[in-house]
């Protein structure tokens, strides 16, 4: 009975590593991206000044310096459904359209009083896409900058597990 069991977890082993390099080395470059989320270079721009206004440069860097406005195109492109891509989409030209609206003023030529009170306007309007957008944006910047390698090195501590273990304490009944 071993001598079976032992002879198919030697066939299934030697099966697997027979095909495991065929099955990786098809993965490349082109076929794990995703080509149906795109937005055009002035909608880039336009997102990496609302993550800066988000989260500005003071004495640590700003979202946009530690790239939040990719990490948050690749996660809409990535990890959100259609819907959720078509509203951060229109909400990119909602918030351009609100701003030369108010300011007279594309996002981006405008001042940061005036970009952080469009974005204010946006997150307290009665359309809820906008609210959607805004709401999207703020929590993958914050999640984007929290996760950047310069804040994960120089302000966070870092614990491989967390909490300690002191073997001196006495337990207490």
């Amino acid at each position: 009975m071993q001598r079976r069991s032992a002879i198919k977890n030697l066939a299934l082993t030697i099966g697997g590593t027979i095909v495991l390099p065929a099955w990786a080395n098809a993965w490349s470059k082109e076929s794990l991206q995703n080509n149906t989320f795109k937005i055009s270079y002035s909608q880039e721009a336009l997102l990496a000044e609302i993550v800066e206004t988000i989260i500005p440069k003071t004495d640590t860097p700003g979202a946009k310096e530690l790239g939040a406005d990719k990490f948050i195109l690749k996660m809409v492109a990535d990890c959100y459904d259609k819907k959720s891509q078509d509203v951060f989409a229109k909400g990119l030209v909602s918030v351009d359209e609100l701003s030369k609206k108010e300011n007279g003023k594309t996002f981006v030529e405008s001042d940061s009083t005036q970009k952080l009170n469009t974005l204010k306007k946006m997150s307290t309007s009665q359309n809820s896409d906008d609210k959607g957008f805004i709401q999207l944006v703020k929590g993958l910047t914050i999640d984007g900058y929290l996760v950047s390698e310069y804040v994960m090195t120089n302000l966070r501590i870092f614990e491989m597990v967390p909490g300690r273990f002191h073997g001196c304490v006495p337990i207490k009944k």
